[in-house]
């Protein structure tokens, strides 16, 4: 209890030190929560890591690896340095003692970085090399469970393996070309950082029938893997006469499931529509928005959220800044939509809840929204920011990048 009031105390000074941006940089958020905005038009960040003395590393596209340090606890960093030679190709970023990793479109790789030091000052090594990069869906996300095994995954560089892919009429292929395709894209493998560097081959092949997932967060109490799986786009152009623009917008879900060992998701030939809570099979494999597969033959989600609002990085939240309600859950940012009918959907950070024992609830909401702006908007273009990157810090609070702007924000809990 002593240890507990002990910690909620430096949560608070911490907390109490820091300095809120007007109107919270641009968002908005629940009550008794404020955001000081930490770094400001650095390019296009794909993924946010926080090292144990708060120290922040951002992926920004075509820049590199962007190192963050607020120097004097107002929440606003005051040295911003990119990481010299780092690539400026990849998404992933993370954070274990003694490493900062980080993933080019084809392998993961990490600097030696002692304790305390903002730019590493060695050369990058191998952990996974020869990871599949077909172009389209290669993005390498990344976490790690509580031993520091690797997780990555290894995203399909397809819409539905249609034929011609994303076209009018398109078939799908073969049930022997599928198990063929997903030997080596749509799912996660493992790796054993020890026995660095390991080919996409020497790895564990963990989950399979992704599409594309970038949002994976290891929950240390349940010690499962969690992920939110970006679903397909086009049923209305592959088959107009079944499915409408309308049902394309709405009826195909971000898929959020816990990733057991051997795991199937369903994909290509499935999607999961989250009005009718039902998996259907996809436009390509004979599907009508009426028949699926015979019940059990792939998980149905945890939570099936909106359709096309491309779920990113994912963090578990271990803190004790933020409320009670809050502790042991995930935050998951949504990049928002770019290509359904209508106005555009998403931009936002959501909380997903977490029992005691570290099972979801099944519930949802969002937490950090006005991301997109005022008002409604036709274009990815038109969004003032587009949440991608998201980390928990050391002291609890949580940070947010965004891919358009280059804004980075740390959001933190003052109270009512």
């Amino acid at each position: 209890m002593l240890l507990a009031l002990a910690m909620a105390g430096v949560a608070s000074v911490a907390a109490a030190a820091l300095t809120p941006a007007p109107d919270n940089g641009g968002i908005s958020l629940p009550g008794g929560f404020k955001a000081a905005v930490v770094a400001d038009d650095l390019g296009g960040i794909r993924g946010i890591a926080v090292a144990p003395n708060g120290d922040v590393y951002g992926r920004v596209r075509g820049r590199g690896i962007v190192a963050m340090r607020d120097t004097d606890g107002d929440g606003t960093a005051d040295i911003v340095e990119t990481i010299p030679g780092s690539t400026g190709e990849g998404s992933g970023i993370g954070i274990q003692p003694g490493y900062l990793y980080y993933s080019t479109n084809s392998g993961v790789f990490r600097y030696a970085r002692a304790a305390g030091e903002l730019l590493p000052s060695g050369e990058p090594e191998a952990v996974a090399t020869d990871l599949s990069d077909k172009g389209q869906h290669n993005a390498k996300m990344f976490t790690f469970d509580e031993y520091g095994m690797l997780y990555v995954e290894v995203g399909s560089p397809s819409n539905a393996l249609g034929v011609p892919d994303r076209a009018r009429g398109a078939q799908g292929v073969s049930d022997a070309e599928v198990a063929k395709f997903l030997s080596e894209h749509g799912g996660v493998w493992k790796f054993d950082p020890s026995k660095a560097p390991q080919t996409q081959q020497q790895g564990e092949h963990w989950s399979t029938g992704h599409r594309h997932i970038l949002a994976l967060a290891w929950n240390p109490v349940s010690h499962t893997l969690f992920g939110a799986m970006n679903g397909r786009d086009t049923l209305d152009v592959i088959n107009p006469d079944l499915f409408s623009k309308e049902y394309n917008a709405v009826r195909v879900a971000e898929e959020f499931h816990e990733l057991k060992k051997g795991a199937n998701l369903g994909w290509p030939r499935t999607f999961y529509d989250p009005i009718g809570n039902k998996r259907l099979f996809g436009a390509e494999y004979g599907g009508d928005g009426k028949k699926g597969p015979p019940a059990g033959s792939y998980p149905d989600p945890i939570i099936a959220f909106p359709a096309h609002w491309a779920p990113m990085q994912m963090a578990y939240y271990g803190g004790e800044q933020f409320p009670e309600t809050y502790r042991g859950g995930l935050f998951q940012a949504f990049h928002g939509s770019w290509n359904r009918q209508g106005d555009q959907k998403g931009y936002n950070v959501s909380f997903i809840p977490f029992d005691a024992s570290g099972r979801p609830t099944g519930e949802w909401s969002v937490f950090a929204d006005g991301f997109m702006g005022t008002g409604q908007i036709a274009s990815p273009n038109d969004a003032a920011y587009r949440p991608m990157g998201l980390a928990a810090g050391p002291d609890g609070s949580l940070y947010v990048g965004s891919d358009h702007g280059g804004r980075v924000w740390r959001i933190f809990y003052i109270g009512e």
